[in-house]
């Protein structure tokens, strides 16, 4: 951020002219980053200079100075654009209003603030869409997380790709580029339940993957933990696929077949073998299953018809505070 905003200015014509790459980046109490991440990004997108470059930051409601540096960045770099959303609705809405926030770019890339997503990485991104593609994702070649994390992953993307019409590639990451076509059929999406990613994978068009290793991260700590990773894998489950219902319908009928089966069989014990069963024994192990089924049921029927409550409702996905750096601030 050495060159000053004047010198900047007097390009602006000139860079206007060339195709526009704008980059979004969620933003969520990643103040000791700021800096670091706009110098690295800008060494990297200086020396693609035949393209016009744009930072959109969107500060995810953070509890730090982000908003202020972000403000700070943008008053010495035209390029730094921000948007402050009220309070904190998590990535995947801090995603959407970034692309909403994108008017005439020619691409976009979704990049994190916090350097684990190399900067360096973006020279190939805009190779490969060159080479025509419309989407170019990333997938983590390493990185070091909980053996718990791990685990949860590796079963989120089985049950996904198994039990849904979504295929999603493991260690894929949001750190993509998306050609203006795909990121205008991305904005008619009106869900308000999303798994960013899945969306993505989702539309389809001419695809592939670059691969990169994932560095420590430089300051703070991740702000996306169990929990979090626990309701984004629900939230994209039933979004995606139907299966919940389906196995808890399964599960009912096969109780019922098996108590049948088994009442049938103690009618011919007891008429044809003098076999004789307590009905109170199996009244109660037969009661409580079924009780246990009717249950599941309605907690994944209350899950859909929640998702359901909340697309009806139609509360705005995000709420916007502040913006600067846009023509309409």
């Amino acid at each position: 951020m050495g060159t000053s905003r004047q010198s900047y200015v007097q390009k602006l014509d000139t860079d206007l002219k060339k195709p526009i790459i704008d980059l979004v980046i969620p933003v969520y109490n990643e103040a000791r980053n700021l800096k670091a991440f706009l110098e690295s990004v800008s060494e990297t997108v200086d020396k693609l200079n035949s393209y016009y470059w744009q930072f959109i930051f969107v500060d995810d409601g953070s509890q730090d100075d982000s908003w202020e540096i972000i403000e700070d960045m943008a008053r010495f770099d035209p390029r730094v654009k921000g948007v402050s959303l009220s309070r904190n609705f998590g990535k995947e809405i801090a995603l959407t209003a970034g692309v909403e926030s994108v008017s005439d770019a020619d691409a976009v890339i979704f990049i994190d603030a916090d350097l684990q997503h190399p900067p360096s990485v973006i020279a190939e991104l805009v190779a490969q869409w060159e080479e025509g593609y419309q989407i170019v994702a990333t997938k983590r070649e390493t990185i070091e997380y909980s053996w718990t994390r791990k685990a949860g992953s590796r079963l989120f993307y089985f049950m996904l790709n198994r039990f849904s019409d979504l295929k999603v590639q493991p260690k894929a990451t949001d750190f993509r580029l998306l050609d203006r076509e795909v990121l205008k059929v991305l904005k008619t999406f009106e869900e308000r339940t999303r798994f960013f990613r899945g969306l993505i994978d989702w539309m389809g068009f001419r695809k592939t993957f670059v691969t990169f290793s994932s560095p420590d991260r430089v300051n703070g700590k991740s702000t996306f933990n169990l929990s979090d990773l626990a309701n984004l894998a629900v939230n994209s489950f039933t979004t995606f696929s139907l299966l919940p219902l389906r196995v808890t319908g399964w599960l009912g009928i096969t109780v019922v077949s098996l108590s049948l089966t088994v009442l049938f069989y103690m009618i011919i014990s007891q008429f044809f073998f003098a076999q004789v069963y307590t009905p109170l024994a199996y009244f109660v192990v037969f009661n409580t299953l079924l009780f246990g089924v009717v249950l599941a049921a309605l907690g994944l029927i209350a899950l859909y018809i929640g998702h359901i409550h909340t697309e009806v409702i139609r509360r705005p996905l995000y709420i916007v505070q502040n913006r600067i750096g846009f023509e309409d601030e």
